[in-house]
């Protein structure tokens, strides 16, 4: 027996998509080449590039399938929408990304697809809905808010009605579900984040086992031209593999920040899956191997939560996540997001020396 088909997750983050034979560098090398001589595998810059190959392999193991990297998750997440008729309509998260409605907002201005927006952690309401839907868009932990969806139900029913079905799957990475083996059509990632780890590079991707699916999308990604960089490709890979110590060690300062924040009288609500009055505590703990490196804490209003961040001196003051630093992020400031509460702050939470990001906050409280 091939011991790789016993490895777990971690081992796998570490070795999947090396190459193997005799003499090759230990970890696929960065191919810098527009250009190929006939009679090999690769024709054209634009198809393929050996790099892209080692970062989808190593993907695919981990998802359970067949990767296809992308120059941004923006990029992968709209070549899979586009592989939908004109018409379709796609049920999504009302907390879903913004990128992810800003697209669907502005495809359905021009009458190309039909986004609807419910409350997926509601299952029964999500089931009902998806009787008059064409595709099925998941989040989970959904972002910004938290909230938690019952994968295999919501993933059953939608494989029974026969639509597509696709999962976000940034937040959870592959390290802590794996939504293709709940019955998802496809898998989508921003690599920028948690993959990459290091905020310095764009890379997105798609990983499914429909082969029908995997032709389209890589067709999309050829003709529309959403190719990532061969540098930025090195760099993911790059970053998976130090994966399940990053997400890992972020994961236990999350744990930790939740239930102290939790506890603090100037915070209204803290959300995380991994606090036991989380309404989406149980099924997070049934569907994840862990609740994430996420959390959310919401504040009294907009000025108050304005001016904690601005007294901070350790967590960062950005949009993105997922990376070794530590960012906090006001949702509401930014337009498409006004439904998320005034006050309520994304804390994506990295790998400092926990005590230092509590006394970081502590000093901003005040």
């Amino acid at each position: 027996m091939n011991p790789a088909t016993s490895w777990r997750t971690e081992t796998l983050a570490v070795t999947a998509g090396r190459p193997e034979q005799p003499g090759a560098p230990l970890n696929t090398p960065p191919t810098f080449a527009s250009t190929y001589r006939y009679g090999g595998e690769y024709d054209y810059g634009r198809f393929g590039n050996p790099t892209w190959s080692a970062v989808e392999t190593a993907l695919g193991i981990l998802e359970g399938g067949h990767a296809l990297a992308f120059a941004s998750g923006q990029a992968a997440l709209t070549s899979i929408l586009e592989t939908l008729p004109v018409g379709a309509t796609v049920l999504l998260p009302d907390s879903a990304y913004l990128g992810t409605r800003g697209f669907l907002d502005d495809v359905a201005s021009r009458g190309r697809l039909v986004p609807r927006l419910i409350d997926m952690t509601d299952t029964d309401l999500t089931i009902d809905a998806l009787t008059d839907a064409d595709a099925l868009w998941v989040e989970s932990p959904t972002n910004p808010l938290l909230g938690i969806v019952d994968l295999a139900a919501v993933l059953r029913a939608g494989t029974d009605r026969g639509i597509l079905t696709v999962v976000d799957n940034t937040f959870a990475t592959p390290l802590l579900q794996r939504p293709l083996d709940l019955g998802a059509t496809a898998v989508v990632h921003s690599a920028t984040k948690y993959i990459g780890g290091h905020s310095d590079l764009l890379l997105g991707a798609t990983v499914t086992r429909d082969g029908d699916l995997l032709q389209r999308l890589q067709t999309r990604r050829t003709f529309h031209g959403g190719i990532p960089g061969p540098m930025e490709a090195w760099l993911a890979l790059r970053g998976l593999r130090t994966l399940p110590l990053r997400l890992g060690r972020a994961q236990d300062n999350a744990t930790q920040l939740a239930r102290w924040l939790h506890d603090l009288p100037q915070v209204i609500q803290t959300r995380y899956p991994g606090l036991p009055d989380h309404p989406g505590h149980e099924l997070a703990g049934r569907q994840m191997s862990g609740f994430g490196a996420i959390l959310s804490f919401e504040l009294s209003d907009a000025r108050a939560a304005d001016e904690l961040v601005g007294r901070l001196q350790l967590i960062v003051d950005g949009t993105s996540l997922g990376g070794v630093e530590t960012t906090i992020d006001r949702r509401n400031r930014w337009p498409g997001e006004e439904h998320v509460p005034p006050g309520l702050l994304r804390l994506s939470v990295g790998i400092e020396h926990v005590e230092d990001l509590r006394q970081d906050l502590r000093q901003a409280f005040g």
